[in-house]
């Protein structure tokens, strides 16, 4: 690959409301872009980090610098798995490879990576952890919602309430939690027969990173899906017996590449396939939406939450979403 041109800028989002998950109140959130050029043909990719693992923006910026000479003398996305440390910075350039080669061979970056034609998918609507009568409230002003995700606090009988009201607001939707690991295992079966009693139809992440082990042996009335537990390929094999889905995020694994290769690895391992956001712009969402092609589950309402998105944008339509080749990996136009 010839010489290229990096730049990267630094963005703040502001959310539309406070959002509020187990341990933390989110009101912005910064994001990283990467723009690469060729001279002729430009791509770009959005990073937002996880908050989590401390990868905010400044650390972001840091890992870019720290392989810009590799990137800039023409790196390919291959070579940047190696060049790159997983995390938002990574997932930044690695997308903005896909959307420069997308462009320089005249294809869309779904055929690229040797999918079918995207449709649209149907995805969860996230509703921030509130009084139990305000999440009731929020599932019915998701009213073109087909799934709904609940943000637990890992207040147990609290978080038994949020969802019961949920679910009497909203007996119609595929419903989901996501608990962020704000559960021991001693509460774990009584959260589990709870939410089976409303008809949940996934719990995500139960327990904290590193009590993986604690689920083995555990049976549950419905699918557990490993969040912060597993956020690269190299996760994958630890996750059979103790998980049933793998969610993959591109800011946990450090891009598409690496997304699309976990996908592999976890449909071999026989784990469902789900892929979440960080929340970010529709540029995050749009090669997201690729995976989600080959996902069982996915979770990419991201810029509903933000004060303002990106133009173009994702369209959300009857509970589902759709991101065209304009916003993201598409062909220059003629």
């Amino acid at each position: 690959m010839s010489h290229l041109t990096l730049d990267t800028r630094r963005e703040k989002l502001r959310l539309a409301a406070p959002f509020r998950i187990s341990g933390h109140v989110f009101e912005e959130t910064e994001v990283v872009v990467a723009t690469l050029s060729d001279g002729t043909h430009t791509g770009r990719g959005e990073g937002g980090g996880v908050y989590y693992l401390n990868d905010d923006a400044d650390n972001m910026i840091a890992d870019i610098e720290a392989a810009r000479g590799g990137i800039e003398a023409g790196i390919d996305r291959a070579a940047l798995q190696d060049l790159m440390p997983a995390g938002g910075g990574r997932n930044a350039v690695d997308c903005a490879l896909w959307d420069l080669e997308a462009k320089q061979k005249g294809v869309p970056a779904w055929q690229l990576a040797g999918i079918d034609a995207p449709r649209p998918v149907v995805t969860t609507f996230t509703l921030g952890a509130d009084s139990p009568e305000k999440m009731a409230a929020g599932a019915k002003a998701y009213a073109a919602a087909r799934a709904i995700k609940v943000k637990l606090t890992g207040e147990l009988n609290l978080d038994i309430e949020r969802v019961r009201a949920i679910r009497l607001a909203r007996p119609d939707v595929w419903l989901g939690v996501d608990a962020n690991q704000g559960f021991t295992l001693a509460e774990l079966g009584e959260l589990a027969a709870a939410l089976d009693a409303c008809r949940v139809s996934l719990l995500e992440q139960p327990l904290a990173r590193g009590r993986e082990a604690d689920l083995e042996g555990f049976t549950s009335p419905m699918p557990v899906a490993a969040d912060e537990s597993a956020l690269t390929s190299a996760d994958v094999p630890g996750l059979a017996g103790r998980f049933t889905v793998n969610n993959i995020k591109l800011d946990k694994c450090g891009g598409l590449t690496e997304a699309l290769k976990i996908a592999k690895a976890s449909r071999e391992a026989g784990l469902q396939v789900m892929v979440g956001n960080m929340v970010g712009t529709s540029l995050a969402m749009a090669p997201a939406f690729v995976l989600a092609q080959l996902c069982d589950f996915v979770d990419l309402d991201g810029p509903t939450f933000l004060a303002q998105d990106r133009e173009p944008s994702v369209t959300y339509s009857d509970g589902t979403i759709w991101a065209g080749d304009d916003i993201w990996g598409g062909p220059d136009a003629p």
